[in-house]
Parts: C-alpha cells; sequence; structure tokens
C-alpha cells in the first residue's frame, strides 16, 4: 500500500501499488467495484504488473470506511457495499483517481496513464474520460452511464466499454441508450456479450465467466497495449 495526496492537498488516502519487474511500459489505474479494494481488485492489478505496468488500486471509498475489503458472494456483505455506494460521492472519487492518475505519472517518469474499471468502477472510468486527462479508459459493465451521455464531447481519448447483455443492473433501455449515443463516437469502442451477467469478469467467485472474463480481458490488454504502449 501507498499513501497519495488528494488534489486539494489537504489529505491522504491509500492505493494499493503492484510494480513490475524493470522499468514499467506505463500505468493502469484499477478502479474498484462498490466492494472496495478487496482481494479480486488486487489480483487485478497484480496480473497488470505481470504485464509489465504499474498498476495502482485507489481506495475510493476512504472518506466513507478506509480499507473497507468485501465479498459479493455473501449477502450481507452485499448488502453494505450496496450502502456505500448509496452514500459514495463520485464527484470527490473522479478527484481522487485525477490524483492517482497523477501520482502513476510522477511514478512513472511522465509516461502515459490508463484506467480500467468494473461495476461502479465501470461508470467512474467514463468519467475519468470525460473529465481527466487520463490516455485510455476501459470500463467494464459500468452502471447508469446512459445518465452520463451529455458528456460524450469530452472524450477526447480512447475508450472502451465492456457490456453484458443480461446485465440485471443495466436493462435493455440502457444498454440501447448506450449504443445509440456512442457508437458513433469515433473515440469509443463498446462490445456485447450475449446473455451474461454484471461482474462476469470478477477475478474470483460465483458472478464470475471463464470464458468471457478471458475474452474480455484480451481485448482490454491489446486496448492498452495500443494505446499506452
Amino acid at each position: 500500500m501507498i499513501e497519495i495526496e488528494t488534489l486539494a492537498h489537504d489529505d491522504r488516502f491509500s492505493a494499493y501499488a503492484a510494480e513490475p519487474l524493470g522499468t514499467p511500459k506505463a500505468a493502469v489505474i484499477v478502479i474498484q467495484e462498490i466492494f472496495g479494494v478487496n482481494e479480486g481488485i488486487r489480483r487485478k492489478c497484480d496480473h497488470w504488473a505481470q504485464l509489465g505496468y504499474l498498476a495502482l488500486a485507489p481506495d475510493l471509498f476512504w472518506r466513507l470506511q478506509p480499507g473497507v475489503e468485501l465479498d459479493a458472494d455473501v449477502p450481507e456483505q452485499f448488502q453494505q457495499a450496496l450502502g456505500l455506494m448509496g452514500r459514495f460521492d463520485q464527484d470527490r472519487g473522479i478527484s481522487d483517481i485525477e490524483a492517482t492518475i497523477r501520482a502513476a505519472r510522477e511514478r512513472i517518469g511522465g509516461g502515459k496513464v490508463g484506467c480500467v474499471g468494473y461495476c461502479l468502477g465501470g461508470r467512474l472510468a467514463f468519467m475519468t474520460s470525460a473529465r481527466t486527462d487520463v490516455d485510455a479508459s476501459v470500463g467494464y459493465y459500468g452502471v447508469g452511464i446512459d445518465n452520463l451521455l451529455r458528456e460524450k464531447h469530452a472524450i477526447s481519448r480512447p475508450l472502451l466499454l465492456h457490456i453484458p447483455t443480461a446485465d440485471h443492473f443495466v436493462g435493455a433501455d440502457v444498454q440501447k441508450a448506450m449504443h445509440e449515443g456512442l457508437d458513433d463516437h469515433p473515440k469509443v469502442t463498446l462490445y456485447d456479450y450475449e446473455g451474461l451477467d454484471h461482474g462476469f469478469a470478477a477475478e474470483m467467485g460465483q458472478r464470475r465467466n471463464d470464458e468471457a472474463a478471458r475474452l474480455a480481458d484480451g481485448r482490454t490488454e491489446a486496448f492498452f497495449a495500443e494505446h499506452l504502449g
């Protein structure tokens, strides 16, 4: 774990850091689900480090409950996660992601930084693409992106979105709005995953669909290889 200073320079929050062997070729910010920086998110960071990237996962719930780690397969913890999401200030979250981007750039000597987020993090990845100078962004099963489409004009760097068609948190009407709003955007790529539900690319647990997760993750790896170098 490392500490990152807020943009306002008035506080610090923690982030899990995974460093590659040798000089990082770029950095990847891994944006948590509603379950905190848990083992699954740390494993994703470790994977990016194995591929040669510096990976950082900021604790975005630090103002509510620092260091929270929850399990999506435990009903009580799932409800706790929903409660945290309901209290979470997404605009401040983007500020913390921006602070993490700056910290990552400093650690790699000014190189490129991408972000990849899941669930809530998928939504935040879209917002990060529109509101920061991140070099490339990926969102998995982002929630409520139809409510963010008014910001699409601000997306000037590549954005990839993974959309499971049977996502019980993102209905068919929302998916339709996403396609109608983004299919013709020159910087945005959308992939549909037929019949799959929310959380299919989780590193562990009951939600994971291994075949689809490998397909989506392979696409993400190729996307970052192209746009981050």
